[in-house]
C-alpha cells in the first residue's frame, strides 16, 4: 500500500538533500586527502543522525507507517551499500588509485549511481503500478539472491570489468598515468583522457549492477517512489566516508553476506506474499486474490532486517577476534618450541 507524503515536502526533502550533495562534492573538491578515521567517523554519524532525524520527520507530516518504511529500507540499503563496498576496494585497487583522490572517485561514482538509479526506480515503479504480477518476480529474484549469496558469498573476490568499462577501454585514447582527479590531460601535446574516467565509470556502474537487488528489495518494503529514492540517497550518501571508516574491517565482517542472504530472502517471501495479496495472475487462485496469505508488517521486517545484521556483526568480530588469539597463542608455542 502506497502512503504519499505531501507534494510540498518531498519537494523540500528533494531540494535538501541535493544540497547536502553539492556541499559534499564541493568540500572534496577544495582539499583533496585521505580522511583521519575521526573524521571519517564523525561524517559517517552525521549522515546517519541526518537519516534518524529524517524519518522523524516523514513520521510527524505523513505517519508510522511511511516513517517505518522509510527506517526499514535505509537500513536495508544501508547494508547492501557496505557489502559494495568490498568491490569499491577491489576496484581502486585494480586501477592503483591514489589514494589521497578516492574521496573525489568515490562522490562522483555516487552521484553517477544516483542518477541512474533514479531512472530505475521510476522505470519500477511505472512497471509495477501496471503490472503487479512483476512482484512475483521481484520475489522470486530475491530469494535466488539470497540462495546464492548464502552459499557462495565469496563471489566478489575478484572484479571484472564491465561491458562499460571494456569499451572506454578499447574506443577512448588513455594516458598511462593519472594527473591528479583531472579526467582530460595532454601527453606529448595530445588530449587524451586519464584512466581515471574509466574508475569513475566502474565505479557508477558497478553500484547500478548492485541495484538490481537493493531496487526490488526496497520495492518489497515499500512502493512509494520518493521513499524508494530518499533511501538510496541516505544510503549512499555516507557510502564515502563508511569506505575509509571501515578500511581493514571489510575483511573481518565475514558472516555479512550470510545476514544479508536472510534479509534478501525474507523480503523476497514478503513481496511473493503481496503479490498474492494482488493476485491477477490466471493460473493463481484463479487470477483472484489470494486472502489466506498472511500480511507481514512493517514493523516485522525492521526486527528482522537489524537483528540479523547485528547478530552478523557482533558473530563476525568475535569470530576473527577468536582467530587472532588462537593465531597468537599458536605463536608463542612455536617460539617456546
Amino acid at each position: 500500500m502506497i502512503h504519499e507524503l505531501p507534494v510540498w515536502f518531498e519537494a523540500v526533502s528533494l531540494a535538501l538533500m541535493g544540497t547536502v550533495l553539492i556541499v559534499d562534492l564541493a568540500v572534496v573538491a577544495r582539499r583533496p586527502h585521505v580522511p583521519s578515521m575521526r573524521e571519517s567517523a564523525a561524517w559517517v554519524a552525521l549522515y546517519v543522525g541526518l537519516a534518524l532525524v529524517y524519518g522523524l520527520l516523514v513520521w510527524v507530516v505523513g505517519g508510522a507507517q511511511p516513517a517505518g518504511e522509510f527506517y526499514a529500507g535505509w537500513v536495508t540499503e544501508y547494508s547492501l551499500s557496505v557489502d559494495n563496498l568490498f568491490v569499491f576496494v577491489l576496484i581502486m585497487s585494480r586501477f592503483a588509485v591514489p589514494r589521497q583522490h578516492q574521496q573525489h572517485v568515490l562522490m562522483v561514482g555516487i552521484i553517477v549511481a544516483l542518477v541512474l538509479r533514479g531512472a530505475f526506480i521510476l522505470a519500477g515503479a511505472a512497471l509495477l503500478e501496471q503490472f503487479t504480477w512483476l512482484f512475483y518476480l521481484f520475489g522470486a529474484f530475491l530469494v535466488y539472491t539470497a540462495v546464492k549469496l548464502a552459499v557462495g558469498g565469496e563471489e566478489d573476490e575478484e572484479f571484472r570489468e564491465n561491458v562499460a568499462v571494456r569499451a572506454l577501454r578499447r574506443v577512448l585514447p588513455l594516458s598511462p598515468g593519472y594527473d591528479g582527479a583531472k579526467v582530460r590531460t595532454v601527453v606529448e601535446g595530445r588530449r587524451v583522457w586519464t584512466p581515471m574516467l574509466v574508475v569513475f565509470v566502474a565505479i557508477g556502474t558497478t553500484d547500478l549492477l548492485f541495484a538490481f537487488d537493493s531496487i526490488p528489495a526496497i520495492f518489497g518494503l515499500t512502493q512509494d517512489p520518493f521513499i524508494v529514492f530518499a533511501t538510496n540517497l541516505f544510503a549512499l550518501m555516507g557510502l564515502r566516508q563508511l569506505y575509509f571508516l571501515l578500511g581493514g574491517l571489510l575483511d573481518r565482517l565475514v558472516y555479512l553476506p550470510v545476514a544479508l542472504a536472510v534479509v534478501l530472502g525474507f523480503i523476497g517471501v514478503k513481496l511473493v506474499l503481496e503479490a498474492l495479496h494482488a493476485n491477477t495472475v490466471p493460473f493463481i487462485n484463479g487470477g483472484a486474490p489470494v486472502p489466506w496469505a498472511p500480511e507481514v508488517p512493517i514493523w516485522l521486517s525492521l526486527v528482522v532486517i537489524v537483528g540479523a545484521l547485528a547478530v552478523a556483526t557482533v558473530a563476525s568480530l568475535w569470530r576473527t577476534r577468536r582467530l587472532a588469539t588462537l593465531a597468537a597463542r599458536e605463536r608463542l608455542e612455536a617460539e617456546r618450541d
